[in-house]
């Protein structure tokens, strides 16, 4: 990260064409490629101060070309997007213009690496600032990272963050040009904050069945060193209002970032999406059982979600969920704190936690289901072996090099690689700083490096995997293997419990671990592990798995509550008050 200064801001090279005949030669001095100058204005540093960031900022600024003006330059960043350029800065302030150009140490374009691949024509243009937090952490670390600010951790969103007006400019790297743009506008608030409220995981407002609340994580703060919070978005039962002394079980919905998005889509507008009306109209109806259900906002610095584990980087968030969140919610609203009562769900990344929360937590909670989840077992992280490969990006054969794919289509077109996606991330930002999927697994699952920050499972750059981080990962993290080495004492607490689902075709190649952990709880016994997996022939990502009641179709979550419910009603000690069942 270096110090933002004025240095060569006005230092753009003249064209010089030296068209002198010496001995019959032409000379001719080439031009040095485009370069943005990019300054905060006044109005911006103040507005961002008065939501209670750090000014002057610290953080990355970029600048974003595209060929298509339907949409703002900052809309369309995406691995499969349009060119982008990153540079870290530091004590940005208005008066101090930061450039960017291809002689700036610390520049990373994605996809074309220099501003001077960028084929000549017409751009829209914009600048973007991402602003940075610094953390005192309770290690004795010092990270400057992005801080969630009630979006989920996407920096192209966040409240704070500052951008430019568009321009179109004609670019031509053979000429040299300086643009000049200025953070002028910064985002606001996605809710109204209430009087002495914070940013943090936003602020959404309550709604007849669907409730939002918001605590300080004592555990969570301390690691940290400032204050930071946990919400939850709980969804109601139909009944809940008009039976005063009734309990009920909960659903913990677990995945991404929800918002102000209610468990399992239920929305009480009239406008709402199709699928959204549909399972509003199963929930207030009688064949809906009266459960809880709750979606979890644990967004941090790294990611929109902590993936519920304790983790020497992310923090304390698996006890966090557990030990604080938890128990508020069963103080505040009417749920049966029984474990029989709770059960987890979750997709992709809420399959992994929806299971990990399970396997670390197995007295707490009374099954999981983990549709599509992220890598269970390491030997298959999507493609690559970080046990056995030697690089994460190519499979090396005698004579030929092989790029992994990160994402196919289900009938096997491929998107992009490994290579490409973690190359987009690096550009974004490097030290797991890019809000990414990538970055966060170095994140939750690996030590704290050398600089605060996470140590990297392979080099970014080359793709060499670094065997020491992997034992790390391996012992911590690998699901698949942790039940394995655990499983006379986690197997009395878990069996029957686990429930997977995931399409044979998944778009990541989660399958693939999937198989792994099929194949090693099949073959635990004392107690047998009674898992259930069920793969979806020609299915991708995120399958959930066949309906029972509609031959040939595939599971909605209506059904799954029903299915969710009985496990619950099945498995209530004798005597259970199930009336929330019929």
């Amino acid at each position: 990260m270096r110090k933002t200064s004025t240095t060569g801001t006005a230092a753009l090279l003249a064209a010089i064409a030296l068209a002198g005949l010496l001995g019959g030669v032409w000379i001719v001095a080439r031009e040095a490629p485009p370069r943005f100058e990019v300054e905060l204005t006044a109005e911006a540093a103040q507005a961002i101060a008065r939501l209670g960031l750090q000014v002057p900022v610290t953080g990355r600024v970029f600048v974003v070309l595209t060929r298509d003006g339907t949409r703002e330059p900052r809309e369309q960043v995406d691995v499969t997007g349009v060119p982008f350029y990153g540079l870290d800065v530091r004590d940005l302030a208005p008066g101090l213009p930061v450039v960017l150009s291809d002689d700036e140490p610390g520049l990373a374009g994605y996809p074309l690496v220099r501003i001077a691949d960028l084929p000549p024509g017409e751009y829209h243009v914009q600048a973007f600032l991402n602003v940075y937090t610094t953390y005192h952490r309770a290690d004795g670390r010092t990270l400057e990272l992005h801080h969630e600010t009630g979006e989920g951790q996407d920096l192209w969103r966040s409240p704070g963050n500052a951008y430019s007006a568009v321009q179109r400019v004609r670019l031509d790297p053979r000429r040299g040009r300086i643009v000049t743009l200025q953070l002028s506008r910064v985002i606001p608030p996605i809710e109204p904050v209430p009087e002495g409220g914070v940013l943090d995981q936003g602020n959404p407002p309550d709604g007849e069945l669907v409730r939002f609340i918001k605590i300080r994580s004592p555990r969570v703060s301390q690691f940290w060193g400032r204050d930071m919070y946990v919400g939850a978005n709980v969804l109601l039962p139909r009944d809940y209002h008009a039976n005063p002394d009734a309990r009920y079980p909960v659903i913990y919905l677990q995945g991404h970032f929800p918002g102000r998005r209610a468990p399992f889509g239920f929305s009480e507008a009239d406008d709402a999406p199709p699928r959204s009306r549909a399972f509003r109209d199963f929930w207030l109806s009688p064949r809906a059982p009266r459960v809880i259900a709750v979606t979890i906002r644990d967004a941090n610095p790294y990611y929109d979600t902590s993936y519920s584990v304790n983790s020497a980087n992310v923090g304390p968030y698996g006890d966090a969920i557990v030990e604080e969140l938890i128990p508020e919610l069963e103080r505040r609203f009417r749920i049966i704190a029984e474990p029989w009562a709770r059960v987890l769900a979750g997709g992709s990344t809420g399959g992994w936690e929806a299971l990990a929360l399970q396997i670390f937590y197995p007295d707490v909670f009374g099954g999981a289901w983990g549709w599509c989840p992220d890598p269970v077992d390491f030997h298959d992280y999507q493609l690559v072996n970080i046990y056995e490969d030697a690089n994460a990006y190519y499979a090396d054969h005698e004579w030929l090099r092989v790029e992994r794919p990160s994402r196919r289509h289900v009938d096997g077109n491929v998107d992009y690689t490994i290579a490409d996606e973690n190359a987009f991330e690096r550009a974004v930002g490097p030290n797991s700083r890019s809000g990414g999927q990538w970055a966060i697994w170095e994140a939750v699952f690996g030590p704290v490096g050398p600089d605060g920050y996470p140590a990297p499972i392979w080099d970014p750059v080359t793709g060499e995997i670094d065997r020491e981080t992997a034992a790390y990962w391996r012992e911590h993290y690998d699901l698949t293997d942790y039940l394995r080495r655990n499983w006379t004492q986690l197997g009395p607490k878990l069996s029957g419990k686990l429930h997977v689902t995931v399409g044979d075709m998944d778009n990541y190649y989660l399958n693939e671990a999937v198989y792994r952990m099929q194949a090693a709880l099949d073959s635990l016994s004392d107690p047998p592990a009674r898992a259930s997996f069920e793969y979806g022939r020609r299915k991708g990502h995120c399958w959930i798995g066949y309906s029972r009641e509609r031959p040939g179709e595939d599971l909605d979550y209506a059904e799954f509550v029903r299915i969710a419910a009985d496990y619950m009603a099945r498995n209530a000690p004798r005597g259970a008050d199930l009336r929330w069942a019929r």
